[in-house]
């Protein structure tokens, strides 16, 4: 088989016999080698290609855990009607503006959610609910002064002790990971306290507790690390409307004036979980 390529290279009448000798090993070594090459990759097994990981389907139902931070917000709005204790215009709009302000709390949540996902092509939309213990109490406390040299200071707060939602999630799916945004309802405890004490004495004490409906909007990112389980982080703004109460303020001459007060509820949760996919 290498017999013509070996005559071409030994036989040529253009060199002397020393090059010919010389011409014709390195031909022929040439020539060997590069058939055994030939050979070897004939006979070498054909990888086969590498197979793409499957991305994960997230169609299929969920349960799980969370736990992180929030914080509770409200705006706090007082007003006092004439009355045969406070008649003054003057002091009406003070206990009104003074009574009237915000305040923050903060701590931990924590809970369980539960949802269905459904998965086409790279949109992925969703139904979760979840609940979470959150125990918050916003609390403000101003002071004044009346015309008639009486000081007063009126307490208003707001507390709750668990926070709900039941959201919709569409999300856009890359790989084994998912973005999402999310919105829906949003339930909690609501329990409004107002309190009024001067030096006169006068006092005055009311009380209100519902169970909050309202709104919320949110994002978050999951990720898998099992066929079942997956790891999610989320933000969450959930916004409640007033609560309100009213009581008499009674001095001990005997006047009464009628204190309203109310207050919103906006809360602020960043959290993490995990999730065991059926």
């Amino acid at each position: 088989m290498f017999s013509p390529a070996i005559s071409r290279i030994c036989n040529s009448s253009l060199r002397s016999p020393l090059q010919l000798r010389w011409s014709c090993i390195v031909g022929v070594a040439a020539v060997v080698l590069g058939a055994a090459g030939s050979v070897r990759a004939a006979d070498m097994p054909m990888k086969a290609p590498a197979k793409a990981a499957p991305a994960f389907n997230w169609t299929g139902c969920y349960g799980g855990a969370n736990g992180g931070g929030a914080s509770a917000g409200s705006d706090f709005a007082t007003s006092l009607h004439s009355g045969t204790y406070l008649s003054a215009p003057a002091d009406l709009a003070l206990v009104g503006y003074v009574g009237s302000g915000s305040a923050n709390s903060s701590g931990l949540i924590g809970g369980a959610q539960a949802g269905c996902n459904l998965q086409s092509g790279n949109f992925v939309y969703g139904l979760e609910a979840d609940w979470a213990y959150f125990a918050a109490k916003a609390t403000f406390t101003p002071a004044g002064t009346l015309t008639t040299a009486n000081t007063f200071t009126i307490t208003n707060s707001l507390k709750t002790d668990w926070l709900a939602t039941v959201r919709l999630r569409l999300g856009i799916a890359a790989g084994s990971s998912v973005i999402y945004l999310t919105g829906g309802v949003a339930f909690a405890e609501a329990r409004y306290f107002q309190t009024y004490s001067d030096t006169a004495p006068a006092i005055e004490n009311s009380t209100a507790s519902r169970t909050a409906t309202g709104w919320t909007v949110g994002a978050g990112f999951e990720t898998t690390w099992t066929e079942h389980w997956t790891g999610k982080v989320e933000y969450l703004f959930a916004k409640f409307p007033s609560v309100g109460a009213a009581g008499p303020i009674l001095a001990s001459g005997g006047g009464v004036n009628v204190l309203n007060g109310s207050a919103n509820l906006a809360v602020q949760t960043v959290r993490v979980g995990i999730n065991y996919k059926l």
